[in-house]
Order: C-alpha cells, then structure tokens, then sequence
C-alpha cells in the first residue's frame, strides 16, 4: 500500500469523534473529528486486542485494520467497531493516492477474471492444512510459541539470515503441480498474466489465482509469530499484507537475479524443487534507502545453497541477489511480508541504526569522535590547571 499521496479534504465525511465535547480527545465539540486531527499513536498498545475485520469486504486488507487499531488514541479504542473502522479507513484514505486505489481496484477486477476462468488441480492447496503442510518441528515450534521453540529450529549463517526446515516434500510437489497447470491454462488461454515483479520475466503470482487467503493465514499464523520475535525493529509485529508468488530459473527460464532489496519487511523464500545446479543465494548487508548501495563488509558476506522445503527469512531490506542456475530447474515460493505502520512510522525517522548497518557504522563513529573530543578537551582543561 502506498502512502505517499494525499486526498482533497473537502470531499471527505466527517468522522465520528471519540471527544466528549469538552475539549478532550480529538473532537471539535460537535460530535465529529477534523480530518488533519487523525492521528495514529507512534507505539502500539501491546495490552489492546484488536478487533476481526475479516468478514467484512472493504478496500484495503482486514489484517491491515486489525493492526492500526493497536495505534489507535486511547480515547478511539473503546468505539464501536464501526466507528473505529471508519477512523482509520479515513487515515487510509488521505494517505492512498487516488491513482493507487484505482490501480488496486483494477488488479482486484484483473484478478477476478482469472480466479472465475481458471479451474485449480489441487483445491486442498487453497485452504490452510498445516499437519499436510509443513514439517513437523516446524509446526511444534510454531506451537510453543517461544523464542527458544523457535531458536530450537533454526540456524543463522549470518545475522539475521535464519533457516529452517519447513515445507514437507508432498506440499512441494503439489504446489509445483498447480503453477505447472496454471501455467498451462495461461498458455491455452493466452490469458496475459503479470509477473512477480520487476526483476523476473517467469513465475506467476499466486495470489492472483486464488492462493490469497492461504497465503494470509501462512503470514499471520506462522510468519508473524518468528516475525515478532526476531525483526521487531522492522515491523514484525505489525505485518499486516503480502505478496505471494513462485520464482523459476534455469537455462530456458531467469538464470539469475541481480543485486537488490526487496520490497517488503520480512521476505520467506522457500525452495520447491526441482533438481538444479548453482542458483546460490547470496547476501550482502542490510541497508536502509540512503545506503543500499554503500560498501559490503567482510562479516556481512553469506553464500547460501538452496535445499528444497528448507525457508530461508530475512529483511527485505536485506541485500541479496542469487547466483545463475547453471542446470536444471529451480522453483522457489516467495512470500513478501508488509507492515503499513512500520512504512508509516519510517517517513519520521532520519536515521535506522537499529537495523542498517551503514546507520549503525556512522552512529559507531559519530560516538567515537564525540569521545575523542571529549578526551581532548579534558586533557586540555587538565593541562591548563597544571600550569
């Protein structure tokens, strides 16, 4: 979701206020809220259940309300869910370009042709089965719901790179069966379809023909919890939209994938088979906008060989690129994770020591030169007591 633009005012309904009239709270005394008074508070409130908005049909995602409300003002989180959903749905609204709702609405329009056309080969595959999907250590860990369940199942060859095994190889072999057939519709078809992204001429997205709705709860019942507990900083905890597809390389297919960053929070890649060659997954620091294409250092460098059913989850901010797939065919299952607070929130930072390491490199100097002067100008005051 963008929410870079701005919406003329004057055309916006007024909002029921949470104030009382008396001066409290966000209202104007007549019962309503000025719309440049919405406001979202800068931390969630951790002790705040959010409400369900899933049986609802609106224009940006349920999980995306169910997160701002955690930020909304104290005086806002006791309305109704109606009202509270007309809050922020006018904060959604002066923030999304109308140029992007119409784009969104288009894609919805394109991505119903195909989903009321396109007949599925495994329909098992569209509803969330965990015990047929994943592998067991996997599920136990997502159950426990720990940090050391999770840290149990993991590795880090570098930080903030984890691995794990994830996919059973049945759920692998079905999902490459219906991106085969999918693929085979579009042909027969000549459906024009639109590619993962800008980078990849092959692949499909899986959201696209249906996949959404499993794609959701993989996001909110399995990612979020890892999510949570290792890329707090990030957004992990407010992850709220996705983006879903498979990647293919091979001779006849993308060989490789230059260097970037993605275009999410969190990124879960997951190889799927087949049998290949090279395609290594390389990684190279994580970066915020102004230092992407700073230096690598040397601790920051992290070659990684793919395994099918084995996920790998970083940052999407987190420089990678993959190698050529120099024999056979290697499809990966790709999950961009998104977090609308945390991108919100981002636009009044200046600077992501938390997390860039370019920002934590300058913050490092910045401290060591604020100590030399320090030393400096202690040995001067000394040396002039001294004489």
């Amino acid at each position: 979701m963008s929410l870079d633009g701005s919406v003329d005012r004057r055309k916006q309904p007024q909002t029921p206020s949470a104030g009382n009239g008396n001066g409290n709270g966000n209202g104007n005394g007549n019962g309503v809220v000025e719309d440049d008074k919405l406001t979202l508070g800068r931390s969630p409130n951790e002790n705040h259940k959010p409400e369900s908005y899933e049986d609802l049909k609106l224009e940006f995602s349920p999980l995306l309300f169910s997160s701002l409300e955690q930020y909304l003002p104290s005086d806002v989180l006791n309305l109704s869910r109606d009202l509270k959903l007309q809050y922020m749905r006018h904060i959604l609204v002066r923030y999304s370009p109308e140029g992007e709702r119409t784009r969104v609405q288009r894609h919805r329009e394109y991505r119903k042709k195909i989903i009321s056309n396109y007949q599925p080969l495994h329909r098992e595959l569209y509803t969330m089965h965990a015990a047929n999907f994943f592998v067991p250590s996997f599920l136990k860990a997502i159950n426990d719901n720990t940090k050391e369940s999770l840290r149990s199942i993991m590795t880090e060859p570098s930080p903030g790179v984890y691995t794990f095994e994830m996919l059973q190889p049945h759920f692998c072999e079905l999902l490459l069966s219906e991106v085969e057939n999918f693929e085979r519709w579009v042909h027969g078809t000549k459906f024009r379809i639109m590619r993962p992204n800008t980078m990849n001429k092959y692949g499909a997205v899986l959201d696209d023909f249906g996949l959404e709705t499993m794609l959701d709860k993989l996001m909110e019942d399995f990612i979020c919890p890892i999510s949570r507990v290792f890329f707090p900083e990030v957004g992990g905890s407010t992850l709220d939209s996705h983006h879903g597809f498979v990647v293919e390389y091979g001779m006849d297919r993308d060989v490789d994938l230059g260097f970037h960053v993605d275009d999410s929070e969190v990124t879960l890649n997951v190889c799927l088979g087949k049998q290949f060659s090279g395609g290594e997954l390389f990684f190279r620091g994580i970066r915020c906008d102004n230092h992407v294409h700073s230096g690598t250092e040397q601790e920051e460098i992290l070659d990684y060989s793919h395994v099918p059913g084995r996920a790998v989850l970083h940052r999407g901010r987190h420089r990678h690129g993959a190698r050529a797939t120099t024999s056979g065919r290697r499809v990966n299952l790709l999950l961009w994770c998104r977090s609308s607070v945390f991108r919100e929130l981002k636009k009044y930072q200046k600077e992501f020591s938390s997390w860039c390491g370019e920002c934590q490199r300058e913050k490092n100097e910045r401290q060591l030169l604020a100590v030399g002067a320090t030393k400096l100008e202690l040995l001067k005051r000394l040396q002039k007591s001294t004489s």
